[in-house]
């Protein structure tokens, strides 16, 4: 069991990248779905997470507006479409399955292992 998160990159400040989030011996539909970021020296925070049962979303104050998650249970993916980047949003990024929608570590059960992102003119 576990996810895998791909999409990161490095990228210039204002330009976009869509993570990827997919389940491996997990199906996501059966889970809520939120997405982290640990930048170097920091702890790990809540960025946004997606319910399971009416694909309700949730997002922290300073990603509302830019980031947009997102579910396609047919291909079992969870997804973290993220504009407008500046270097603050440098971190890894992990995905991370739950019972239910939250913005604390300790709710998720499962975790992938990151994806990088670098933000970087």
């Amino acid at each position: 069991v576990q996810l895998v998160e791909s999409g990161g990159g490095l990228v210039q400040p204002g330009d976009s990248l869509r993570l990827s989030c997919v389940g491996s011996g997990l199906t996501l539909a059966n889970y809520a779905i939120g997405w982290f970021r640990q930048a170097p020296g920091k702890e790990r925070e809540g960025l946004s997470c997606i319910s399971t049962t009416d694909g309700k979303t949730y997002y922290r104050d300073f990603v509302k507006g830019r980031f947009t998650i997102s579910r396609n249970n047919a291909k079992n993916m969870v997804y973290l479409q993220m504009n407008s980047l500046n270097p603050g949003d440098t971190a890894i990024y992990y995905c991370a399955a739950s019972e239910i929608c939250g913005f604390g570590v300790t709710l998720y059960d499962y975790w992938g292992l990151g994806t990088q992102v670098t933000v970087s003119s």
